[in-house]
């Protein structure tokens, strides 16, 4: 199985296409404002407009309103959602584009029971939990507290980079693996040379 990569939390159109072209398979953009990665509806819809076909794009946010969920689906035109907050499962589903939730993992959580919570998800986020923020803090965690079995796609998060990306894949055998501040030069601005070499460390544990 080919591992899919998700790049998250561009910020420059030239940053998503340079991902797509190394040959990234989605793209996310942050609409929360609490993010040091957050953009508005119009940079956005750039970044999207950016990306050439086959390549899904993703608009993160933490517990919006149905309001502001529609207006990014408007605005942005995003393929995918991803909910990253304590949304529950009928406001997720309630809209007219699939979503992907993302949990924060600890120790306590059941992941099982998560997953079958959110059935009518496309896919299962996993990330560290780090008090007060939502993602993209670099953070690690514990990837045996995931069950070998999981009933949706995993997608793992939390502290990948370049260095681990190809363990993580070994260990975990996810669907997807998901990267922001592991390929950057600065909150934000990602790095080519980072990306290429986070790709190929997907690659290599995809032998």
């Amino acid at each position: 199985m080919t591992t899919a990569v998700k790049i998250c939390g561009l910020t420059r159109a030239d940053d998503a296409l340079a991902a797509a072209r190394l040959g990234a398979n989605a793209i996310g953009v942050v609409l929360y404002p609490g993010s040091a990665r957050c953009v508005t509806h119009e940079q956005g819809r750039d970044i999207v407009d950016a990306v050439p076909p086959f390549v899904t794009t993703v608009a993160l946010m933490v517990n919006p309103t149905a309001q502001e969920v529609n207006a990014a689906i408007e605005r942005v035109r995003p393929a995918l959602l991803q909910f990253h907050g304590d949304e529950p499962p009928e406001f997720c589903s309630s809209f007219s584009v699939p979503y992907i939730k993302a949990l924060r993992v600890r120790a306590e959580t059941d992941l099982l029971q998560y997953a079958r919570t959110y059935a009518s998800a496309k896919g299962l986020l996993l990330d560290a939990f780090v008090e007060g923020a939502h993602g993209g803090t670099g953070a690690m965690f514990d990837w045996e507290l995931i069950p070998r079995e999981m009933p949706l796609p995993l997608i793992l998060a939390g502290g990948l980079n370049p260095d681990n990306v190809s363990e993580a894949i070994r260990q975990v055998r996810p669907w997807a693996v998901d990267v922001s501040s592991g390929v950057e030069v600065e909150k934000g601005k990602k790095d080519a040379a980072l990306i290429a070499a986070f790709i190929r460390g997907v690659k290599d544990a995809d032998v």
